[in-house]
């Protein structure tokens, strides 16, 4: 049926050319949007303005509906800022404007129209048009406008219809610039410097994940999409920049998930003189007057559950959340062997067997806490095993001076006093590089540069990762990573 519609659309676009009128012309100018005559008028009566005459205003839009009666009709039209309704008739019209609406305007249209303002005896304001004009001519259908676009995967791969019959789509990605923008103006107050760093990577690093590789031809040399900014971040620190942030793409060699998406927006920041308990009271300032702004409070409805993010946020370390969430026991905590038993007795497949206990802590961690951790809550003490980049507790070097934040049993920040000296620094990538060779994908790389600009002296420093896409899932009640990422990552389609 759509294919028999877009021929007879088609068909349209050919007669009108024909008769010499261009179907996408260029240089259509409108004076108003709807949201600037709504505003200007919303609280008129109808004798109000029939008592005094509006003026001519003009407008551009989508034609989203036409109701047919006689010599006349009812035009819903939508502009980037909203609805509003078009009447027209023969005898305002000129002829010719008149013929072209009758013969050729359809439902998925841009038109132009100009006219005054008044309402209809159903109370609704509408614009009387005395001037119209086809701007662009639609030769696919729209989804039916009872149900609209409602096949998910269509609604991902097509999202350029998605927006135009499903509103609160809009309103999502009204919501992450909204988001963005809080997130930019927060650091930029408090003496940020926003920088932009390379995509393209000689070494991956900053982060323990599978990077997607390319080729540049000219160097003929491999390169790595950024798994992340973070150390190119701390060279500028280590270049006098005290504190920097930014607001980025990262790329992950992955699945893909509710939760995943290959290619992901991270916000990334840096501060000189400053802890991982800084950036703790630093999160909860962020993320609750972010909650205030974009929801009027800081309690946020997400998927029937009401999450606060008034402060202070709940606080655990690792084994606290392992003892007391998990329900896992002091000697299981403090052995290998009985940890690798626990793991095994609830179905946990090691990642590796050379694991020490501090990365199978992390794994029963993911296994039996994470989901339970609804409230924003913060999870400290990681064990120095899994955290190559974080600076040693100096009372306790098993663990590092890290915290990683979670709502509804999601990671949204992960944040760390940063490691500044040089000779643990390659220690740890020598460990890793070790990793890698017995074919662990995420292991990281040996980064000689990194090194050498330690040496030349890294600052007391925190540093702090926040998804944005998960961040933005939370404040706008989306159930999928997808549902907030203009267009998400799919397969070949079939």
């Amino acid at each position: 049926m759509s294919d028999q519609y877009t021929q007879q659309r088609r068909a349209k676009v050919a007669e009108l050319r024909q008769k010499g009128i261009n179907p996408y012309p260029n240089g259509i100018v409108s004076s108003n949007t709807a949201e600037e005559i709504r505003g200007l008028y919303d609280s008129k009566t109808k004798e109000e303005l029939e008592a005094n005459f509006t003026g001519a205003y003009s407008l551009s839009g989508r034609v989203m509906a036409v109701r047919l009666f006689g010599k006349a009709a009812f035009v819903n039209i939508k502009d980037r800022t909203g609805p509003i309704q078009i009447f027209v008739e023969q005898k305002t019209l000129p002829a010719e404007d008149y013929e072209l609406f009758k013969n050729y305007v359809e439902v998925g249209d841009f038109i132009l129209v100009s006219g005054n303002v008044f309402r209809t005896r159903t109370n609704e304001l509408t614009i009387h048009a005395h001037k119209l004009n086809l701007t662009t001519k639609s030769v696919r259908l729209l989804p039916e406008k009872w149900h609209g676009l409602t096949d998910i995967e269509a609604r991902y791969r097509q999202r350029y219809v998605d927006l135009i019959v499903n509103p609160k789509v809009r309103e999502t990605f009204v919501k992450r610039s909204m988001i963005i923008k809080y997130l930019r103006d927060f650091f930029t107050l408090k003496d940020f410097l926003e920088v932009e760093t390379p995509m393209m990577h000689p070494i991956p690093g900053g982060a323990m994940a599978k990077p997607f590789v390319t080729h540049h031809n000219k160097l003929d040399m491999d390169l790595f999409l950024r798994v992340a900014p973070e150390l190119y971040l701390k060279r500028l620190v280590v270049g006098g920049m005290e504190r920097v942030f930014e607001i980025n793409r990262n790329f992950r060699n992955e699945g893909i998930s509710i939760q995943h998406n290959p290619e992901f927006t991270m916000l990334e920041f840096y501060m000189s003189y400053a802890t991982y308990a800084d950036l703790i009271n630093l999160t909860e300032e962020l993320l609750s007057g972010l909650a205030k702004h974009i929801s009027g409070g800081t309690v946020v409805e997400y998927q029937g559950e009401k999450l606060d993010f008034k402060a202070p946020f709940q606080r655990y370390t690792m084994k606290e959340s392992l003892l007391k969430i998990g329900g896992l026991t002091e000697d299981i905590l403090n052995s290998r062997e009985k940890a690798v038993e626990f793991a095994k007795k609830i179905g946990d497949e090691l990642k590796s067997k050379d694991e020490g206990l501090g990365a199978i802590m992390s794994e029963l961690f993911e296994k039996v806490v994470q989901s339970k951790l609804i409230q924003p809550t913060f999870i400290t003490d990681y064990p120095t095993e899994i955290s190559p980049l974080s600076r040693k507790r100096d009372s306790n070097p098993d663990v590092v001076d890290r915290f990683e934040m979670f709502v509804y049993g999601r990671e949204i920040a992960n944040a760390f006093s940063e490691l500044n000296d040089p000779e643990d620094q390659s220690s740890r990538f020598k460990a890793q590089a070790v990793l890698k060779s017995r074919g662990d994908d995420e292991a990281m790389y040996y980064d000689e540069d990194y090194i050498r600009a330690l040496e030349y002296g890294m600052p007391p420093t925190a540093g702090e990762g926040i998804g944005i896409d998960r961040l933005v899932m939370l404040l706008t009640d989306s159930p999928s990573i997808r549902d907030v990422i203009l267009f998400p990552q799919l397969k070949k389609e079939s």
